[in-house]
């Protein structure tokens, strides 16, 4: 890609985080349906706790589809996208619990509860953390990139249960998108101008996960073909 046009693309995803930062604090309206002032502040940081869940899935969901073309194909380039994009799902999972909890300390009065969507979502961190383990463990570059193949696709499995966690079982953590089981506690009813908020938080982060794809590609690749040029230079 043109160096003009990652440029361009830097510059778009920067506007639209700042557009989508002025959205969530001043254009959307505190919730109605919270006890105190600090719980209706807090309640803004859901435009972006949101949306980072939805790029981190989103990022995972390219980990394990680019793990099924690398057994397919055994093209190397794959391999690398699984890896970088992996990388940057778990910066979003990780910023996905600390808004959480910055959210849950003035909502439920505390940083952390054994919830069943904090807890799926914690085995999700912890497999992604391992998958990094994986690949750094295995020297051969083709059996890391195969074990990592399969360890991807066995991970995504904790992303859509994590999501479907709300609606399995009784938790008090709101149900954002669609409705929610019988024991599920708590929701939103989300005016224009959340919606707007928050459909634009999502935007701007997808833009932002992309801008970083791009550029973790790039030096993921080159870092990967020093490797073969040093394995050509010692055998």
């Amino acid at each position: 890609m043109r160096k003009s046009v990652r440029f361009g693309l830097d510059i778009s995803a920067a506007v639209a985080m700042l557009i989508a930062l002025y959205l969530a604090i001043v254009y959307a309206p505190d919730a109605v349906n919270l006890a105190t002032e600090t719980e209706r502040l807090a309640q803004h940081i859901f435009y972006f706790h949101v949306a980072f869940a939805w790029v981190g899935s989103l990022a995972f969901f390219v980990t394990a589809l680019a793990g099924i073309l690398y057994l397919a194909s055994g093209d190397y380039r794959w391999d690398i996208l699984a890896a970088s994009s992996a990388e940057i799902g778990l910066a979003f999972l990780t910023a996905v619990m600390i808004t959480g909890s910055l959210w849950a300390k003035p909502t439920w009065n505390t940083w952390w509860t054994w919830d069943p969507r904090l807890t799926t979502v914690s085995i999700a961190w912890l497999l992604y953390v391992a998958y990094f383990m994986l690949r750094a463990a295995v020297e051969e570059r083709d059996r890391r990139a195969r074990f990592a193949a399969v360890y991807g696709l066995f991970s995504f499995l904790s992303i859509p249960l994590t999501f479907l966690s709300i609606r399995l079982w009784r938790t008090i953590h709101p149900v954002i998108v669609g409705g929610g089981g019988s024991g599920a506690k708590g929701g939103f009813n989300l005016g224009s101008h959340m919606l707007h908020a928050l459909l634009f938080s999502i935007f701007a982060l997808t833009l932002l996960y992309l801008v970083l794809l791009l550029h973790r590609y790039r030096v993921e690749r080159l870092a990967y073909d020093l490797e073969a040029i040093k394995e050509r230079v010692l055998s």
